[in-house]
């Protein structure tokens, strides 16, 4: 793929993205809710470390593109 249709898929995943924030947020309520994500909170600071969210983002990204990437 050239970096013309690269950037013109990016920009459409990015514009669907933010079209499911805006106006489907329950799509993406369970980032950051599940079993293995750390949350640490005290009465004057908050830490939060998505790990098990963060892999999942990961698998799919893996999996877009190599479906895209794929000779």
């Amino acid at each position: 793929m050239t970096t013309g249709k690269i950037i013109t898929v990016l920009g459409v995943v990015l514009v669907i993205i933010g079209l499911a924030v805006s106006y489907a947020p329950w799509l993406i309520n369970w980032f950051g809710k599940l079993p293995g994500d750390i949350r640490i909170q005290n009465k004057n600071s908050f830490v939060f470390i998505p790990i098990v969210s963060m892999l999942i983002v990961s698998i799919i990204f893996t999996l877009i593109i190599n479906l895209f990437f794929r000779k």
